[in-house]
């Protein structure tokens, strides 16, 4: 814990910060420290919040400068093993013609044992480099009007491809 003794020295800190964010919570402690002003005061300067400004107060009393930081921020983490993703990247990568959300919702299953919602599906499968290829025309309008009712009488179905252009054939 490092709580900074003088005025100068602690100004002479804040202005090494790189930080924007923690160089603005050293201005809020500077202020309300050392010049003795009203947190809420310098908060409305700052335009944070009072419950902003007593956090970070309250973060440098306990914890000194090194409470100002930002502190690192841990996700949850993927539930697919790497190589089991791999694995069924590659399954999907050695089709050609392609996978329906659904069928890659399986897949999923049938290899790790993991069920997602069918709307991250469609997330997971981009983030792998894959994109959808959706049977309709381009240009609507240059279809027949028998072309656009036979479209119609189609169930939606969503089909995956390799974004790559190396695709294996089947075999």
């Amino acid at each position: 814990m490092t709580i900074v003794d003088t005025k100068t020295s602690f100004e002479g800190v804040c202005r090494t910060e790189k930080n924007v964010k923690v160089k603005e919570r050293m201005l809020l402690v500077l202020n309300v420290v050392y010049h003795g002003k009203i947190a809420s005061q310098v908060a409305r300067t700052l335009h944070k919040s009072k419950g902003w400004a007593s956090q970070w107060l309250k973060r440098y009393r306990d914890e000194g400068i090194e409470g100002l930081k930002d502190r690192p921020k841990i996700g949850r983490r993927p539930e697919l093993p790497p190589e089991v993703e791999y694995e069924i990247r590659e399954i999907l990568k050695d089709c050609n013609t392609g996978w329906t959300t659904n069928q890659i919702e399986e897949l999923i299953i049938k290899e790790s044992g993991i069920r997602y919602h069918h709307n991250y599906i469609y997330y997971i499968v981009r983030k792998w480099g894959f994109k959808q290829k959706v049977p309709r025309k381009v240009h609507v309008n240059t279809a027949s009007k028998g072309e656009k009712e036979e479209f119609k009488k189609r169930p939606a179905r969503f089909l995956w491809i390799s974004n790559t252009t190396n695709r294996k054939s089947l075999k």
